[in-house]
């Protein structure tokens, strides 16, 4: 058996992807997948060092991992007409915006690069957990909060405002879905096809039987119901994550070379899948 660490956010929509790996259901040519559970910030840390085989990153962070890291077909996070959201006490423009301290989610995150193409790179921000974001927002120590992950359909339960749809914004401007976080597997590895098409598979096979996988996955949901899970995995797990195909490199590259030419990235990247 070859033993490959896999890592991951502790998340139902990557829980969800992963379903058929944990219950053995799929054929894995002699791998063995050893899960890791981490925030996406950590896991974009840990890929600077090329800790994991296999690791799920904020496509933001790839421009800084090309060299150890090759981007995989399957396991991208992309938003259609919705994304990370900016969230606040109340209502403001964006200009009241860029003059206020915001909470985000780690520096490499995709969110905050995307916040930075919208509002110019001289922010005034507070690093946080991404599930503190709102604590941090609500006791004053920041004026709005850049949110991912769950709370884009949880915040109204904290007495917070959307401000802002990242997600909107980009397929207003470029028609194409928001690239947040993609998997990406070693550079050094063999087999690298072989191992991009067992992973593909263990998603096809949640797809196929999205009930029983949705259960699986609530332990990773933090409280959620099964209904408001169902409806974020289905946000984050969609044909797009089977393969990101044309149109995901495409918005892809296009993300990271406006933020190349904004100055918010140091180095240009082509987009190549595994």
């Amino acid at each position: 058996m070859k033993k490959l660490t896999l890592a991951h956010s502790p998340d139902s929509d990557d829980a969800f992807m992963f379903y058929a790996l944990n219950i053995k259901a799929i054929e894995t040519h002699g791998y063995e997948f050893d899960q890791v559970l981490s925030d996406i910030q950590t896991l974009n840390e840990k890929a600077l060092n090329g800790v994991y085989d296999i690791t799920a990153i904020s496509l933001a962070a790839y421009p800084l991992i090309e060299d150890k890291y090759d981007i995989l077909k399957s396991g991208a996070s992309m938003g259609f007409k919705y994304g990370p959201i900016i969230v606040a006490k109340k209502q403001m423009s964006l200009d009241e915006l860029k003059k206020s301290k915001i909470a985000i989610p780690g520096v490499y995150t995709s969110a905050f690069l995307e916040l930075q193409l919208l509002l110019g790179k001289d922010l005034d921000t507070l690093v946080v957990p991404f599930n503190k974001v709102f604590d941090h927002v609500i006791n004053g120590d920041a004026q709005a909060g850049l949110i991912i992950h769950e709370g884009q359909l949880t915040f109204k339960e904290s007495g917070l405002e959307n401000i802002f749809d990242l997600g909107k914004w980009w397929f207003e401007k470029t028609k194409l879905p928001l690239p947040l976080g993609v998997n990406a597997i070693k550079k050094s590895l063999e087999e690298k096809s072989l191992i991009s098409d067992i992973l593909q598979k263990s998603i096809l096979y949640s797809l196929e039987h999205r009930s029983e996988a949705v259960k699986y996955a609530l332990q990773f949901a933090r409280g959620m119901q099964e209904s408001l899970a169902d409806q974020f995995i289905g946000m984050y797990v969609n044909k797009l994550t089977v393969d990101m195909g044309e149109n995901g490199i495409k918005a892809s590259q296009l993300l990271l070379d406006e933020s190349y030419y904004a100055g918010l990235i140091k180095k240009k990247v082509k987009i190549t899948l595994v």
